[in-house]
């Protein structure tokens, strides 16, 4: 059985680097029948952060991302890390270091003088005589001195690192507490991954955690390296790119099947295909099909994404998708307005703006104002109000149909947006009147033409 996992640390905002490892571990284990589990590795508790954790778990929840089994807490395993430490200190597979870091310090500044790489030099890898005095040791697993390590990674292909290039490298701290690639071996291979799926910049640590799981007598997982999200300049990705964590992408509307459908692209494909549910990628998706090569983060395809998936949502979705926002829609409403704002809309913040932008009072656009400050504007819209009085708001096109035929020449539509919208550009001006209704909306229009005859100094009742 396929298992794989998630890891993540507690220690800032789950990023959409991080979502797209979670991603493919998570489809890849669900297509092929597999588990997916959820760890925390919450041991730098100088660093952990309650809302970081929380945060990881509100993304997972509102991705509809779910795994087998209860969550793993490093912080809770630290007795049974200790025991793994202590079956390589009895094997002689590892050993106490008294070295202190100054003394470590200036023999690495002795080797660069030399030109040399600094490393440590194995001073007590074989050692059996007193303990310094007031030195808390560090464990070292002890490396082997020759031969190569090779990694047969599933997406990178054969990688081959010489035993020479590795340290004795240290596996628990002076304290007791054990270091990233000795915890995440013992609990891997304590939960029976079977599959490790990660950013390839944990290619450096995998021959260690391969030696690791040697040391300790565990099978060695599949790894696959999945190549870096770059920015549209092949650079490492940031927050300037326009990369968030991940529930900035839920508070700045996006969907979260956009999301998922965005991240999924970024890496892997299948054909030419750009759209997919979630329940089609559960069917198909296969490792061997990510790319070798990085992908690009494009904020622009992310938004075409969204737009489609916006558009594919039912009004009463759309309404509830809304309520977060804190926007309330009456269904009659949405109704209405629902197909011009998912026309022109590209995320959930986007539509709760134009909405706003319709229902709210306007706040007229000044130049268009001042464009509009003469009598033949008092005019069109004393004209457009008697015609409208009369017509009856059954919907928007039978409206505009029966406003056009009875209006003069000088059509007035740009007059009607700003005195409805305080704008020239917007929803369809006839169905911005729907949704206003017909007294909200000749009200609008008496008191543009109100405020035009304040600014040209006349009376416009006598008009």
């Amino acid at each position: 059985m396929i298992i794989t996992r998630f890891a993540p640390s507690p220690t800032g905002n789950l990023h959409i680097g991080g979502l797209r490892t979670a991603l493919f571990n998570y489809l890849y284990a669900r297509a092929k029948g597999g588990k997916f589990l959820l760890r925390i590795e919450d041991t730098d508790f100088a660093r952990n952060s309650v809302d970081a954790k929380e945060g990881i778990l509100r993304a997972f929840e509102w991705l509809g991302l779910d795994y087998d089994g209860t969550i793993e807490y490093q912080s809770k395993r630290l007795a049974l890390y200790k025991q793994q430490i202590q079956k390589l200190l009895d094997s002689k597979a590892a050993y106490y270091c008294y070295m202190s870091k100054d003394e470590l310090e200036t023999l690495r500044e002795e080797q660069r003088k030399r030109g040399e790489t600094p490393r440590y030099n194995r001073k007590y890898r074989d050692f059996e005589g007193v303990p310094p005095e007031r030195i808390a040791p560090v464990v070292r697993l002890k490396a082997p001195l020759s031969g190569e390590i090779v990694i047969d990674d599933k997406i990178k292909g054969k990688v081959s690192i010489q035993a020479t290039e590795i340290d004795d490298f240290i596996i628990a701290r002076s304290d007791g507490t054990p270091i990233y690639n000795f915890s995440a071996v013992v609990d891997d291979a304590l939960m029976g991954v079977t599959d490790v799926i990660r950013g390839d910049d944990h290619l450096s640590n995998t021959p260690k955690q391969i030696l690791l799981y040697q040391a300790l007598g565990f099978p060695v997982p599949r790894f696959f390296h999945i190549p870096m999200i770059c920015n549209e300049s092949g650079k490492k990705l940031s927050k300037r790119d326009g990369a968030m964590g991940v529930m900035d992408y839920a508070q700045a509307g996006y969907l979260p099947e956009a999301l998922l459908n965005f991240l999924v692209r970024l890496g892997w494909s299948c054909g030419d295909e750009e759209i997919f549910s979630k329940q089609t990628l559960l069917q198909i998706f296969d490792v061997k099909d990510i790319n070798t090569a990085p992908s690009a983060y494009n904020p622009s395809k992310l938004l075409w994404l969204n737009h489609h998936y916006l558009n594919a949502q039912s009004n009463d979705s759309l309404r509830a998708l809304l309520e977060p926002f804190g926007i309330s829609i009456e269904p009659q409403i949405a109704e209405i307005l629902f197909p011009a704002l998912k026309e022109r809309c590209k995320t959930l913040v986007e539509m709760k703006e134009h909405y706003l932008e319709i229902m709210n009072p306007p706040v007229y656009d000044k130049k268009l104002f001042a464009k509009n400050v003469q009598q033949g504007a008092l005019d069109v819209l004393a004209q457009s109000f008697e015609i409208l009085q009369s017509l009856a708001f059954d919907d928007a096109q039978t409206l505009e149909s029966a406003f056009t035929q009875n209006i003069a020449p000088n059509k007035p539509f740009l007059l009607l947006r700003l005195a409805l919208l305080g704008k020239g550009g917007g929803v369809p001006i006839f169905v911005a009147m729907m949704a206003l209704g017909k007294d909200e909306s000749l009200r609008r229009i008496a008191e543009l033409r109100s405020a035009i005859a304040a600014d040209l100094g006349v009376d416009c009742s006598t008009q």
